[in-house]
């Protein structure tokens, strides 16, 4: 079977224990995947029972981040959620539930137990400042460590649709601060809470002090963009890929979780 991401992110982060960086990229790619979550049975509206396991050091539930796995795993066709990982992490958030993840079934196979779900649900919960003061002056970008700008980069890259484009810049304010500042440029309506969360995870999972980070949404033909592409980095967002239409699967919406049964 090939390696998937998560397996990859993993294999890194077992190669190199003593990195702290490689460890919160896994992480940080648990969070951003598909997970198949086992469910007891067939959902019912945005409701979901999943399958519980009591365990000798608590009760888990299992998630697979491919559908064979997770059937590879019953031996059988069962029901299941398909849902992104941040959404399975703020789900059981509070449950005092495990997570298996491919158990038995992958090399990235293991066990998490509650303590580690709480943890992730406070790095999720973070988010960047929203920019409050006037800025009077734009400079380019300087001294952040190239691991963050290329977490940006990776997080933007896989916001398809979301916006058009963003600017990383340094920017000086009213009130006599300073500090690095992210433009986003034509977010879709909607998307700025999505983005925020996207910048806020490329901060968290880096690895590195990175700082304050001020993000502000812009328009194309706003004067400041402009500003902000004379100086600033660009990073630029995916269109958004034409899809068939499909009904949503609980959890398909990361700013709304499904809920328990």
């Amino acid at each position: 079977m090939d390696e998937t991401l998560l397996d990859i992110a993993w294999s890194d982060a077992e190669a190199a224990p003593e990195d702290g960086a490689l460890r919160l990229q896994y992480y940080s790619r648990l969070v951003e995947v598909e997970m198949f979550l086992l469910l007891e049975h067939e959902a019912e509206g945005d409701s979901i029972a999943p399958k519980v396991f009591d365990l000798e050091d608590g009760p888990i539930v299992l998630a697979f981040d491919t559908e064979s796995r997770l059937t590879e795993f019953t031996g059988l066709p069962a029901p299941y959620a398909a849902l992104p990982g941040r959404a399975l992490v703020e789900m059981l958030t509070g449950q005092g539930l495990g997570l298996g993840l491919n158990l038995g079934v992958a090399p990235s196979s293991r066990l998490l137990p509650p303590e580690i779900i709480e943890w992730l649900a406070q790095m999720l919960l973070e988010r960047p400042q929203e920019l409050q003061s006037r800025v009077t002056a734009l400079h380019p970008p300087k001294g952040l460590p190239e691991k963050l700008l290329l977490a940006f980069d990776q997080r933007l890259a896989r916001m398809e649709g979301l916006a058009r484009m963003a600017y990383l810049t340094v920017a000086e304010y009213d009130n006599g601060t300073r500090g690095h500042m992210l433009a986003i440029v034509d977010a879709a309506p909607g998307a700025e809470a999505a983005l925020a969360r996207a910048v806020q995870g490329a901060l968290s999972f880096s690895g590195v002090e990175a700082g304050m980070l001020d993000v502000t949404f812009l328009a194309a033909d706003d004067a400041r963009a402009a500003d902000c592409a004379r100086v600033g980095l660009r990073f630029d967002l995916p269109d958004p890929k034409p899809t068939a239409h499909q009904s949503a699967a609980p959890g398909s919406d990361p700013n709304k979780p499904p809920k328990l049964r």
